[in-house]
């Protein structure tokens, strides 16, 4: 198998440098570093420019099959467009151009440079003291395999199918979710819940609402816990732990609604010394502070740094219900949130925000409902799961030809 450089088969070039004077609140996306995901684009947080601005920057508009790769932070991470339509890229994002489609296929390119091997290369040839860079021909210099084309073509189409299922999964996720999310807007929102039509609107101090419903504070409602950090300055605190641990950026970066692991772990000790609680599986967890409304469902036995509020359920608030009630109003935590330094909403006030209390039954037939779609996203969130570490440890083989696609061809 033959190794070149980059740059010999492919070039990059930063975006374009945009000015603070031309972020607006609406009209053409940008994709900036922050955009750039695990092998995607994300339009989440997305920044915009007028059409004028765009028109000014319109060498450098996205087209479906761009290779994307941030260099500036987290460098090397790699997003290939597909239909997210029209988009600009800005400066510090570099996008590839293959100079001879003949002798390098692009859907090779892109799981090229997802091996996590070549990222580390990118790492190791980072610059800078405030936060790391690449530049373009840093990037160019590394060398990457090249197989015959059509074996070139015959790993990505490998390693596309497994992607092709992810999106299918993420697909179907992002409709259960909505299914679930609409039907609680519907029920305890709008309040068009079974046998609405027979009960007549009072007034309450959350406005008017149904005849027989309760409003009372979330510290009447349910119980809620916080986190804490131990010493990273004790080993034992760390090492080996087994206990699960969650910094919001576990939830921010998987965007899932269940949490099976989290990046961390803390041993007993580390519990017993710091002021981390211990709270059951299927307890909601919300961030708190600075990223205010990431909110996901433990499976496991776990606990948190002080970056949390975490929700116990009880019979009259249940999971999926108290899910959802958390999910309708994080516009309301991010109001009530203070700070100078960063945003945070503390337990203290946390406790005092009104909760609405439907009868029983109605919260009953809510749940039966909304646990067999939770249920199927989780089982979903596996599959996708197991789907991407299949892909990733057949990446580097693939591609090292330690796996003959021949072979798995015949």
């Amino acid at each position: 198998m033959e190794f070149v450089p980059l740059g010999a088969v492919a070039s990059v070039k930063s975006g374009y440098a945009f000015k603070s004077k031309d972020w607006t609140e609406g009209g053409v996306p940008v994709i900036k570093i922050t955009n750039v995901k695990k092998g995607f684009v994300s339009l989440d947080g997305c920044s915009f420019v007028t059409e004028a601005v765009a028109q000014s920057a319109a060498a450098f508009e996205l087209r479906p099959g761009d290779i994307l790769i941030s260099m500036t932070g987290y460098i090397g991470e790699v997003a290939r467009v597909r239909d997210e339509g029209r988009m600009l890229l800005n400066q510090r994002v570099g996008k590839f151009s293959v100079k001879n489609p003949t002798r390098l296929d692009n859907d090779f390119l892109f799981y090229c440079l997802r091996d996590p091997e070549l990222k580390s290369k990118f790492a190791a040839h980072a610059y800078g003291a405030a936060q790391p860079n690449i530049s373009p021909s840093l990037i160019e210099q590394q060398v990457i395999p090249l197989p015959a084309l059509p074996i070139q073509r015959r790993i990505a189409s490998v390693l596309s199918a497994y992607d092709d299922l992810i999106k299918n999964s993420q697909r179907r996720i992002k409709i259960l979710e909505e299914m679930a999310r609409s039907l609680y807007r519907e029920w305890f929102v709008n309040f068009r819940y079974p046998g609405h039509e027979f009960v007549p609107l009072v007034s309450s101090p959350l406005g008017e609402i149904p005849q027989g419903w309760e409003v009372k504070k979330v510290e009447d409602s349910f119980v809620v816990s916080g986190g804490g950090t131990p010493s990273r300055k004790e080993p034992e605190f760390w090492d080996g732990g087994k206990i699960q641990w969650y910094s919001p950026s576990d939830l921010t970066g998987a965007g899932t609604m269940f949490m099976d692991d989290s990046g961390d772990h803390i041993t007993e000790l580390g519990l017993a010394q710091s002021s981390a609680r211990m709270f059951p599986p299927r307890s909601v967890m919300l961030t708190s502070r600075a990223t205010i409304g990431a909110i996901a469902v433990n499976t496991e036995p776990a606990c948190t740094n002080q970056g949390f509020i975490t929700c116990l359920t009880n019979e009259r608030v249940p999971l999926y219900f108290l899910f959802y009630w958390l999910t309708e109003n994080v516009p309301t935590f991010q109001r009530m949130a203070s700070g100078a330094t960063f945003k945070e909403i503390s337990r203290g006030v946390f406790k005092t925000i009104d909760f609405l209390h439907p009868p029983g039954n109605i919260v009953e037939q809510f749940e039966s409902i909304a646990t067999p779609i939770a249920e199927t996203l989780l089982s979903l969130q596996r599959q996708i799961q197991n789907l991407r570490r299949t892909r990733d440890l057949l990446l580097p083989r693939l591609l090292s030809g330690q796996i003959d696609v021949e072979a798995m061809a015949a």
